[in-house]
Formats: structure tokens, sequence, C-alpha cells
């Protein structure tokens, strides 16, 4: 007798198995010369070499299936696990898609401008994304680094923001260094939580694959092999914003992030990310997206007050 076991990764084992574990019955109901245990995120297989070699291809493919797609069915698992279903099965994909996130959720690029992130991000080792809020800047990046690491193109992520909000102290409020710091980070939580699965998520977080931490905690590190976003960059201040750059280590993807009509650093205190637009917009190997209103992708009604205040700022400047 022989013994195999098989980690499950980059899907939520609980989607994997299915409600009341059918769609894992099903499974075992199709190699019934296997013993098969599942728990948790770890699935021991006992039998003939022959047979387990035969789970393991069509096993490998029911996990590639809902990685692909964010979803299976028994139809699709009876096709793989047949004989003659074929075990290279594919379903079609579109090719716009970024990420298939949690529940049957698709993660695109949908305007131009966005498209036009995803393209530079693919040619370019770093992108600065700025534009007004609700542009879907952040989560077109997130999703970006979610795609690279389920790829295996980078090891690790890492998600930064400065802890400036309009009005707020950070001494003010309760808790802890990471309760003060959460509701900053917020954001990119949500972005991640629509992406990948609960369970995957929180393991990556314990196990540092997935990093969210302010900017200042940025200092002194050089960041290898990792997909790098800086969100909020228009309250980064010139060094901070020239340290959080220099961080880049080797095989490394950085992405900057920014509103600049929405700075909230104190009045006398220039914004280190509308310097650089202008220090580094000759450098080779570095873009500049410049995302506008008919990129908004909330409700219909953020586009309309986006306008509002441009127009109102350009009557201010006229005055």
């Amino acid at each position: 007798m022989a013994e195999q076991i098989f980690q499950i990764e980059n899907v939520d084992p609980a989607d994997l198995y299915g409600p009341g574990n059918k769609y894992l019955d099903q499974i075992k109901l199709q190699f019934p010369k296997l013993k098969i245990i599942a728990r948790g995120d770890f699935v021991k297989v006992i039998g003939i070499e022959e047979e387990i070699s035969r789970f393991s291809g069509r096993f490998g493919h029911v996990v590639g299936l809902l990685e692909r797609t964010g979803r299976i069915d028994e139809k699709a698992i009876a096709g793989i696990l047949t004989d003659n279903g074929g075990a290279d099965m594919q379903e079609p994909l579109d090719s716009d898609v970024l990420v298939f996130g949690r529940n049957g959720l698709l993660v695109k690029a949908i305007t131009t401008n966005q498209k036009r992130m995803v393209s530079a991000s693919e040619e370019k080792d770093l992108v600065f994304a700025i534009g007004p809020a609700g542009t879907g800047k952040t989560y077109t990046a997130v999703a970006l680094a979610v795609r690279a690491l389920k790829a295996k193109a980078v090891r690790r992520i890492i998600l930064t923001r400065p802890a400036v909000e309009a009005g707020e102290n950070l001494g003010f409020l309760p808790g802890d260094v990471k309760d003060k710091l959460d509701p900053y980070l917020q954001p990119l939580y949500d972005a991640l939580h629509d992406m990948i699965p609960s369970s995957k998520l929180d393991s990556y977080m314990e196990d540092r694959t997935i990093e969210i931490a302010p900017l200042a905690f940025m200092r002194g590190r050089t960041l290898d092999h990792a997909f790098v976003i800086l969100d909020e960059a228009q309250n980064a201040t010139r060094s901070q914003l020239k340290m959080f750059l220099t961080r880049m280590g080797r095989s490394a993807k950085f992405i900057v992030t920014g509103d600049i009509t929405q700075i909230d650093l104190p009045a006398k205190q220039p914004s280190g990310l509308l310097q650089a637009m202008n220090v580094l917009k000759d450098v080779n190997g570095i873009a500049f997206i410049m995302l506008d209103e008919k990129d908004v992708v909330r409700h219909k009604l953020v586009t309309d007050i986006v306008n509002a205040y441009k127009r109102n700022d350009k009557e201010a400047e006229e005055d």
C-alpha cells in the first residue's frame, strides 16, 4: 500500500469539498479502491500507486478548475473524473479576468485606463496610477498583485498606506497600534476579501505571505520577489515616497496609487506624489497612468460628484 498527501492551495477547502462534503463524496465514489481522508487543506490518499496516480491527475484538474473560475459543481466534477469525460477538460476563460474571486466574482479591468494600468504593470516594474475616488486604482492594483501571487510570479504581497487622514489623529483612537492603524488600511482588506477565500487569506496573513502595514514600517527594508502597492500616495511626503521607492528589490513589482485632489497633509507640507510626478516623468521603466471621471466604477452619482468638484475648483482658480 502506498500513501500520498495532497495540500490544497489557492482555493478554500470548503468550496472544494462542497456543501455537506457532497463534492468530496462524489470524488470518493469514483475511487472506491482508495481510502481518501480530508483534513482541512490536506487530503491523504491510501491505496495502490496506480490508483493514487490516477487520482492525482483528476483531483488536480478539479482543484485547477475551481482556482481558475472560482466555482465548481457536480456536473463539472463528473466530467473531469469519469474515464471518458476528459481529464483535460478546460472551461473557456475570459482573457480580461484578472482574478476569479470569492463566490464566482470575476475581477476585471473594466475601463480603458484600468486596462492601460494592467498593460503597464505587465511591461514595467513601477507604475503610478493617479486619479479621483472610485476609479478602481486600488482594486485593480490588488487584483494584479493577487494574480501574480497565484501565478507564483512573486512570493509575497505587501500593501501599505500613509497613516494620514483628514481630521483624525492616531493618538485619539482606542486600542493598540494595530487597532489604531487597521481603519486606515481597511480598503486594502476589503479588496483582498473579495479575491481570496477567508481561510486562505488568514493563512497568508499569518505567515506574512500577504502583509499590510503603514508606510513608516517600510523604512530600512529591501523588498525582493514581492508585489508592493503604496495606496493613498498623495499623503506621503517627499522623503517618505523616496524611501518607499528605494525599497524595490530583485524581481519586484511596485504600484503607487493616489488622488491628487484629496491631499490631507498639513498645508505647508507638499505632497510627495506631486513632486514624484515631476521628478520621475522622464525615467525609463516607469509608467504613469492617469485615470479620470470616465473610469469611475462606483455609483453613478460618484461621477457627478467628481465632475461637480472639478468645476468648483476651476471656478475658484478663475476668481
